[in-house]
């Protein structure tokens, strides 16, 4: 039966930002530096040697006249051609890969890169997309101002920006289904129905007839998210229809 496996030469590089001009990896194991890959069908560790005329690169499988070369990456690469298969299969099973360094993969990178690109362009287009009220309240959630302060382009100028930084947090907002209620309760607050006292560890209703505290805000929770759970309580759900009702009259 014919071989079909196809040899290329590979490229390597290594996974620190910033790359030394040359490093020299591990080539044999040691027992001061264990060099092991483990073998999952005999369940035994097998120690790695790069031999440069052997054809494994497992100790065991090698001969006694195995010729050591160092392996070095210059300015954070390492290429091997596709002759030297014993070198490819020792970075293969090497315990740094992955670790000290990875597989340069031009399509894989390609394909990543398309779907940020993607990813980014939808973010775009919903962005573009937005009513004036979803503006308002994506504004509100996102900047957590108040929007009457402020122009419609410069809103959606902020929403642009956003979306094009940030893609997949500005689309997973949009599928938020408490998305308007957030933007409500800002509301609330923008307007002046309702404050936070006692560094944010309070919410206080400000309307003319209710000046009462509203609930206190536990250690590390948002005062906007405690609201949001009061408000669907029975008691909750009254004063947000009392809220809403004041501020459309605003």
């Amino acid at each position: 039966m014919k071989n079909t496996t196809v040899y290329v030469d590979k490229t390597y590089k290594l996974t620190r930002e910033t790359a030394p001009l040359s490093l020299i990896l591990a080539s044999r194991h040691t027992q001061r530096f264990p060099l092991l890959h483990f073998d999952e069908d005999t369940g035994t560790n097998k120690a790695l040697r790069y031999a440069r005329n052997q054809n494994s690169p497992f100790q065991e499988d090698q001969d006694n006249n195995a010729i050591l070369e160092p392996i070095v990456f210059e300015n954070g690469f390492l290429t091997v051609p596709k002759n030297n298969q014993v070198l490819q299969k020792f970075l293969h099973f090497h315990p740094g890969n992955g670790r000290v360094y990875v597989e340069v993969n031009k399509a894989k990178e390609a394909a990543e890169i398309v779907e940020i690109l993607n990813t980014e362009v939808d973010a775009l287009i919903e962005a573009r997309q937005l009513t004036l009220d979803q503006v308002e309240n994506v504004s509100r959630v996102l900047f957590q101002r108040d929007v009457t302060t402020v122009s419609t382009d410069e809103l959606k100028r902020d929403i642009l920006v956003f979306a094009k930084n940030q893609p997949k947090d500005f689309l997973l907002l949009l599928k938020d289904p408490m998305l308007k209620m957030n933007a409500t309760i800002q509301s609330f607050f923008d307007k002046g129905f309702l404050t936070k006292r006692n560094s944010d560890k309070e919410v206080w209703y400000n309307t003319p007839s209710n000046k009462k505290k509203m609930l206190n805000v536990p250690y590390g929770e948002e005062p906007s998210h405690m609201v949001a759970s009061f408000f669907q309580s029975d008691e909750g759900i009254e004063s947000l229809k009392h809220l809403s009702g004041l501020a459309k009259n605003v």
